[in-house]
């Protein structure tokens, strides 16, 4: 099983300064077929959320309007058995889900899955994250 490390995923600030645009957006720049979830929190309560399933070179908006926390999570793996994961533990299942709260994943019927973190920034109203298996930064 092929595993990639956090360096090799690129995060790319698309804070583009005359945009109305602010969204948090993920492009797949792999070969592969990706399959990307993302967790959140509101400032009071946490949140997961996936499938999104993403062809090669194509990029998704996960989360339409400005960005409300500083810290996003996402677990992505692609259709060769590769994982973009981190040490942030989620909730999760195998089809399309919406899952409150990140506690007690498998009491409640979850899956508990490794999510990385994405800092972007106190005042970033707009975000993208490009999963690549090639390390080499592109500004999208």
């Amino acid at each position: 099983m092929r595993r990639y490390a956090l360096p090799i995923l690129l995060l790319v600030a698309a804070a583009l300064p005359n945009t109305a645009r602010a969204d948090f957006r993920l492009c797949n720049n792999t070969n592969a077929r990706v399959s990307v979830s993302l967790a959140y929190t509101d400032g009071q309560r946490w949140v997961s959320e996936g499938w999104w399933n993403l062809k090669p070179s194509a990029c998704e908006t996960l989360l339409r309007g400005p960005l409300a926390a500083e810290y996003y999570y996402v677990y992505a793996m692609d259709e060769r058995g590769g994982e973009w994961k981190g040490k942030a533990f989620m909730c999760t299942r195998d089809r399309e889900f919406h899952i409150d709260g990140r506690e007690d994943c498998f009491v409640r019927g979850f899956d508990r899955t490794g999510f990385f973190e994405i800092d972007t920034g106190k005042d970033a109203k707009n975000w993208t994250v490009q999963l690549t298996d090639t390390g080499q930064a592109r500004n999208p």
